[in-house]
């Protein structure tokens, strides 16, 4: 295909503003390069070289970018490669949609891949022209999962396992006590994950200018492997090699070399820096809830309660991003945004997960943003109880007995089986939690109890459903959240502040040790962080989006 051949077909995508008009300004290079996550920061990995460190991109720093460079007339259109991006289903959703509004501003996104994927195609879907290497290849098939089944080698172990639970689509226990999925949890992940794969199909659909059902065959039948199939299909528009690429770009901008057209991306993206007084702060609870996991209930209450008595907050977005977790740490949580809530307007964000205590500690918000494929619901309980003593007596010939004052003394020391009436003492306590949590649901969100019971029982749903069936608001990224309670307190212009603090790695802080006490080597990571924005890089400590609302990041 020749140049002049992609600039016809680049007229049709572009609605005849491209390319008779030379593009002038800068580019956005979406490299996706790091993971976008709920927050900036880096996480430790092993790999065959040993240990690695990688950086995070803020989903928040990513949506602020894309919103102001759709107003920035220094920008003049959007370069990205979406087979790069690691980040979770709602997450990538969150992204395609702010792309979806920098379009528009009437400038133009491209997208080139090497590769194809589900996740890829939905997100260049986005753009105008999509661009796959010729000798690239794709998978298209379906959204699906895989969960593991031990019982059998429980069994083999003489390892016992009791799963006391209340809701039948409570799942999360079912792996130690069955070899299969149980009816009721496939029910729900078949249902789960259809809604996504329609919310997916009915995207790139639209995208495209195809039909769902067509794109749902090429799934079904296998059909798409190479590029040339892609092409075929319609889900990328034209087959370049990298070098075909950078001429097409500086055909684009009337440039003779790839480095003449300036570049810039959301690390380096120039947002304003400044602040305002009054501020809304948005609260993270990512990750699972428990002391010593990732949301401690006592930290995070105490996060809480830090902000509610900050008077130069005004308004709170309690962005969820959680599976779940304890239940003891989950109702400090909770209380303590009830408290929040009686001096100041709070909505919840959920991100890829808000389920189980993760909604037990976000429902009394005002309003409930999520995305389409957002995990959230599973109102239900669940204990599980492991019982070593057969294995040690099995296996390693050691045979432990308990004694005690009473006759369940030693019930939940993990060697011995529940009994009969044991367990009918924990099922009670299971029971008590459950109803507990339908309650404050029914009256969070103003429903029945018998409405929420049969929306419970450990069900989980997706962000499309729960919209539907009341547990959920309306479909929106985090910045619609932001946006949305500065209008309830009534503010045009703010700062947004993130909560709690983002612990920077370190090897202090991988052996746990306290950070208030800083070393040389602690302070070095906040060193970097503060030269890296002085020198306009990486990490800015303040941005701005849109030109009334700036961003202090902690």
């Amino acid at each position: 295909m020749t140049l002049a051949t992609v600039f016809v077909a680049m007229g049709s995508a572009f609605a005849g503003e491209m390319p008779t008009a030379t593009l002038k300004g800068k580019v956005l290079h979406l490299d996706f390069s790091s993971p976008v996550a709920e927050r900036e920061g880096g996480n430790l990995t092993l790999g065959l070289g040993g240990l690695n460190t990688t950086r995070n991109t803020s989903l928040l720093n990513l949506e602020a970018v894309l919103a102001s460079a759709a107003n920035d007339p220094a920008i003049a259109m959007i370069f990205m490669k979406p087979d790069n991006l690691s980040a979770g289903r709602a997450t990538t959703e969150e992204i395609r949609t702010m792309i979806l509004r920098f379009k528009e501003s009437g400038k133009p996104v491209v997208a080139y891949a090497k590769n194809m994927s589900v996740e890829a195609c939905y997100l260049a879907s986005a753009a105008d022209y999509v661009i796959l290497n010729p000798s690239g290849t794709g998978q298209f098939l379906g959204v699906g999962t895989s969960q593991y089944f031990i019982k059998d080698l429980l069994d083999t172990l003489g390892l016992d396992i009791q799963l006391i639970r209340h809701g039948q689509y409570k799942s999360a226990g079912e792996m130690y006590i069955r070899n299969d999925f149980s009816p009721a949890n496939r029910e729900q992940y078949e249902r789960l994950l259809n809604t996504i794969w329609q919310s997916r199909l009915q995207a790139i659909a639209e995208g495209r200018g195809l039909r769902p059902c067509c794109l749902n065959r090429l799934a079904e039948t296998l059909a798409l492997d190479d590029a040339q199939s892609w092409k075929a299909a319609g889900l990328v528009d034209t087959l370049m090699y990298r070098d075909q690429v950078e001429e097409f770009m500086c055909s684009l901008f009337k440039a003779d070399e790839l480095s003449d057209i300036k570049a810039v991306t959301p690390a380096t993206y120039n947002l304003r820096n400044s602040r305002n007084r009054n501020k809304i702060a948005v609260i993270y609870a990512d990750g699972t809830i428990g002391d010593g996991s990732d949301i401690g209930g006592d930290a995070m209450a105490r996060t809480i309660a830090e902000v509610r008595r900050d008077e130069s907050v005004k308004a709170v977005v309690f962005r969820v991003n959680s599976p779940g977790g304890e239940v003891t740490a989950s109702d400090l949580i909770r209380r303590e945004i009830l408290m929040l809530q009686q001096e100041k307007p709070v909505v919840a964000s959920y991100g890829n997960y808000a389920a189980s205590g993760g909604y037990w500690i976000s429902s009394s918000a005002s309003r409930i943003f999520c995305s389409n494929s957002t995990l959230t619901g599973s109102i239900g309980v669940f204990g599980t109880v492991p019982a070593i003593g057969n294995a040690l007596r099995k296996n390693l010939h050691v045979n432990m007995v308990t004694i005690g004052t009473n006759s369940h003394s030693g019930m939940l020391s993990g060697i011995d089986p529940l009994t009969d009436e044991e367990l009918e003492w924990y099922q009670r306590h299971i029971d008590s939690i459950y109803e507990n949590f339908v309650s404050l649901v029914a009256e969070n969100r103003g429903m029945e109890v018998a409405v929420v019971d049969s929306l419970a029982q450990g069900r989980v749903w997706s962000g499309v459903d729960a919209i539907q069936n009341g547990l959920a608001d309306e479909i929106g990224t985090l910045m619609d959240a932001i946006l949305y309670v500065a209008k309830e307190a009534g503010l045009d212009k703010f700062s947004v502040v993130s909560y709690p603090e983002v612990e920077e790695f370190s090897l202090r802080s991988l052996l746990g040790k306290d950070k208030d006490k800083k070393t040389p080597l602690v302070q070095m990571p906040y060193i970097v962080r503060y030269l890296s924005w002085l020198a306009g890089n990486t990490y800015p400590a303040t941005m701005a989006l849109p030109e009334a609302i700036f961003f202090d990041w902690q």
